[in-house]
């Protein structure tokens, strides 16, 4: 959202920003610099909003205050996602041009975490919460233009709601340029928010099956990783956890890693990590479903099972990164994920310019 925001505002656009925020969370006084106005409303946690036939997420974000200052005027509203539609279909706003931005096929997304989970509340959750997705993603119809940031979301969202106004607009990120260290490094890097049941069914993958017994290095980074991970990981003495490294330190794992090894079991969304890990990092090493619907599979190998994994890395590590390596990948992500392009493509589609 920050860097949406910021390359919007570089292209003139006056942004009104209207944000549910979580009890306690600190504020980014640095959006001021991009934005007219900035509205802060409570997020309404709790009994009475999970308790409802609309998704938590959704039923959490309603703010009557903010719908009031929405109709203060007729500009266009971009909704920020499926948290941010409970309104979408309000007739107040009938008339206005109402722009949805697609992040994730959540109820397939929640039905992954559902599988992912372990623990027996937690995995009840997700599996109530994906339905009530799967239901309410019928108000997305109301939507008069929808942007999806994958090839396979957007030909969803085609297929589903027969709108011609269905637009692939990657993910905005924090990349400009491709900043690849060519050479070689001596370990291997897993990373991501592994509290995430997604993310800490990845990195038990890669500790039980591909890593465990290997030669190489394996370094997984990223915030909170679970007890259990971090046990299963302390057997290994090839295999270090660095726990909720900083943003200058995680870049520069990302760089100075041999083989970025990202892989996902649901092939859902854009996954922001593997475009951090294409313009940062050295060889990147993927499964199908972390490419799926990106166009980035000539920038990537691919492994789809431990042995194809270790295959993979066995050749990747030892194999110098060159600047040719980084020269394809300035090529191809400039096409589809430069942030100064696809705010052109943003403004196009919001207003007609």
């Amino acid at each position: 959202m920050y860097y949406k925001i910021r390359a919007l505002h570089r292209k003139g656009i006056k942004l009104h920003l209207h944000i549910i925020e979580y009890p306690g969370r600190n504020r980014a006084p640095e959006l001021e610099n991009y934005c007219q106005e900035i509205f802060y409303y409570p997020r309404k946690t709790g009994i009475r909003s999970a308790f409802s036939h609309t998704p938590y997420i959704v039923k959490s974000r309603q703010s009557e205050q903010m719908l009031r200052r929405l109709l203060r005027d007729d500009y266009p509203i971009l909704f920020e996602g499926l948290h941010s539609c409970y309104y979408i279909d309000d007739p107040r706003l009938s008339g206005r041009r109402l722009i949805y931005r697609e992040s994730n096929i959540e109820h397939r997304y929640y039905y992954h975490l559902f599988k992912a989970e372990h623990r027996p509340g937690k995995k009840a959750y997700f599996l109530v919460e994906s339905l009530k997705l799967w239901i309410f993603q019928k108000h997305l119809k109301h939507a008069t233009s929808m942007l999806g940031v994958s090839i396979e979301d957007t030909a969803y969202l085609q297929k589903h709601f027969g709108n011609d106004e269905v637009h692939y607009l990657p993910s905005f990120h924090a990349n400009e340029v491709v900043e690849t260290s060519a050479g070689t490094g001596d370990y291997a890097l897993y990373h991501g928010n592994i509290e995430v049941p997604e993310n800490e069914a990845a990195a038990g993958y890669l500790i039980k099956k591909v890593f465990a017994g290997s030669g190489h290095k394996l370094i997984i980074a990223g915030m909170n990783p679970p007890k259990r991970i971090v046990q299963m990981a302390a057997r290994y003495p090839n295999i270090e956890i660095k726990s909720n490294p900083g943003d200058e330190e995680m870049f520069a794992l990302i760089r100075n890693a041999q083989v970025n090894v990202l892989v996902t079991f649901q092939a859902t969304g854009l996954k922001l990590k593997l475009l951090n890990t294409l313009y940062n990092g050295r060889h990147c090493l993927v499964n199908d479903a972390m490419l799926s619907g990106t166009g980035l599979d000539t920038l990537c190998e691919t492994g789809n099972s431990p042995a194809e994994l270790r295959q993979q890395l066995d050749i990747l590590m030892k194999k110098p990164f060159t600047a040719s390596d980084a020269a394809s990948r300035t090529t191809i992500l400039a096409a589809n994920y430069s942030n100064d392009v696809n705010a052109d493509r943003m403004i196009r589609i919001i207003f007609g310019a």
